[in-house]
């Protein structure tokens, strides 16, 4: 499996020895940094349970250990905050 950017992908032991604790990884992009046959560099974001971005990284796995759940985590929306307009109270004089 070839990862696009934006994939999520389970990255596991078979992937790569280092991966002892499995990660969920979103891709940036495949780095086309010189490798051996099978073999990636991929830049991403290593995510939480949540699916949050905590840590960026660039790792170095096999093509055939990568997993891409059928479920990815759920992104959670960015909250756009808009400016409401003050309420004014007449000011009485006199």
């Amino acid at each position: 499996m070839l990862p696009r950017s934006g994939d999520v992908l389970h990255v596991t032991r078979a992937a790569s020895v280092q991966f002892l604790r499995p990660i969920m990884f979103r891709v940036i992009r495949v780095l086309d940094w010189p490798t051996y046959d099978g073999w990636l560099w991929l830049d991403g974001y290593e995510l939480n349970a949540a699916g949050d971005a905590v840590n960026r990284r660039s790792i170095f796995v096999q093509s055939e250990g990568l997993v891409q759940p059928q479920a990815a985590p759920a992104l959670r929306p960015h909250t756009v905050r808009t400016r409401r307009p003050v309420a004014r109270t007449p000011v009485q004089v006199g």
